[in-house]
């Protein structure tokens, strides 16, 4: 299909590496555009010597019409002049988890939802994988999507976390499509709201009758696909009985296989949580998996790096790392998930979003004894707080070093205490990215002097 083509690869990231891996061993001829300048990109793992590259800041000066095929990297947005244009020529306009989805052979699990889809992706490779299934974890987390087709076959199950910016142009639906809550998020990429989350819709909106939409009952947003969702409804909740998995009480219970087990035997922390345990049981269920298979799987798993993750208790104070929390809903889950005296560590880069209600929910949870703001979004925080009317302590840091933010959240937080970095913010403003943030955050905390 690409012998001989002319095809362009838009940014060289894990997925823009993906591509041209593949389409080489195709025989296509391969062009790399990037906004990088080419001293700044990293080729590693890329045949160099290969392919064609355009960089820096005028990379798409001479536009795409010539090629027959452009793939675009998540970061790149779906409808930017350049690609418009090509498409309107007849180019072929297609992208790495496009690619995958005509290629698979297996069967396919998609996540997606604002937050909790790479604990919930992660969960339901868990359960398949302990109930002996050929199953792998790709995309965002685990494989690159391409690079992992020569590895499957028809009885392979293939768990995606699924984002809006892969998403947006899809014209084919996982087999089983999970959806979580969706709030507000990426305004910096997409053109609004409605974009954002018609995008998403795409998970659900091609399936066959065969298929499954696992759907989040205790939102609005997500109840939305259900009229959109072309296979077999069942849904997840942690507040009502549904037709799917939900909890009742303390007990987590599965229409289809019965009572799972007790919530207060989870490792996994906070209530935002048990809608992505009751959403990856629901999805399992539907693959063949027992009672037992899922109970095993659940009630050993720790979660995942940067997520509301303990990190180490000093002098009776528990640090947490939830670095992964880049909105501010995720940091609100995080808020609430806790009732011991606490300090919160919040602020870095700007995505446009609104902290007015976060400022609500911590003015209201009267455990939150000190707030340590720094970088880009510490002023729209501290705002949101005065709006809020919090009157406890607010300290502004700036961009001062890790081990002084850990330092004096230290000093200022009680034993029994907790210190909860979940920043509500983008990492870019001090950090290459949340990984890069939380690693710091571990690594001091772990230096600490009892």
């Amino acid at each position: 299909m690409f012998k001989g083509k002319n095809t362009a690869v838009l940014g060289l990231g894990l997925e823009g590496k993906d591509l041209v891996a593949f389409l080489l061993k195709e025989g296509a001829i391969v062009t790399v555009l990037d906004q990088k300048a080419k001293s700044e990109i990293d080729f590693s793992g890329v045949e160099r010597e290969k392919i064609s590259l355009r960089s820096g800041e005028n990379y798409l000066d001479k536009g795409l019409t010539e090629f027959d095929f452009v793939f675009r990297s998540p970061g790149v947005y779906r409808y930017i002049p350049e690609l418009s244009e090509a498409e309107d020529k007849g180019v072929v306009i297609s992208s790495a988890i496009k690619l995958f989805f005509d290629l698979c052979p297996g069967k396919t699990v998609g996540v997606t939802g604002t937050k909790g889809k790479g604990t919930t992706s992660t969960l339901i490779h868990d359960i398949l994988k302990k109930s002996g299934k050929d199953v792998y974890l790709a995309g965002n987390i685990g494989y690159p999507f391409l690079e992992l087709l020569p590895k499957l076959k028809k009885e392979s199950v293939v768990v995606l976390e699924l984002s809006s910016f892969q998403l947006i142009d899809l014209t084919k639906s996982p087999n089983v499509a999970v959806v979580l809550d969706i709030t507000v998020d990426h305004l910096n990429w997409h053109k609004d709201i409605k974009e954002y989350v018609d995008s998403k819709r795409s998970a659900v909106k091609f399936q066959k009758h065969r298929d499954y939409s696992i759907i989040n009952a205790d939102y609005p947003t997500p109840m939305s696909f259900v009229k959109d969702a072309g296979g077999k409804i069942l849904y997840f909740s942690r507040i009502k009985k549904v037709d799917g998995c939900y909890v009742l009480g303390k007990k987590i219970i599965s229409s289809s296989l019965g009572e799972i087990g007790n919530t207060e035997d989870l490792l996994l922390r906070g209530k935002h949580n048990l809608e992505n345990v009751t959403a990856a049981i629901c999805a399992a269920s539907v693959l063949g998996t027992t009672n037992s298979q899922i109970k095993d799987a659940v009630f050993s798993f720790k979660g995942l790096e940067h997520r509301l993750e303990l990190v180490r208790k000093v002098n009776g104070v528990s640090f947490y790392n939830d670095s992964f929390a880049t909105g501010p809903q995720p940091t609100i889950a995080a808020i609430i998930s806790f009732s011991e005296p606490m300090t919160v560590i919040m602020g870095g880069s700007d995505k446009g979003l609104n902290y007015a209600e976060l400022g609500s929910v911590i003015s209201r949870s009267r455990n939150v004894e000190a707030v340590i703001l720094v970088g880009a979004t510490a002023e729209k925080i501290k705002n949101a707080l005065k709006g809020a009317q919090f009157d406890r302590k607010i300290i502004e840091m700036g961009k001062s070093p890790m081990q002084d933010i850990v330092n004096k959240a230290f000093s200022v937080t009680p034993e029994g205490g907790v210190v909860l970095l979940s920043p509500a913010s983008a990492s870019f403003d001090m950090f290459k990215d949340y990984k890069e943030r939380g690693n710091l955050f571990r690594k001091v905390v772990q230096e600490l002097s009892p």
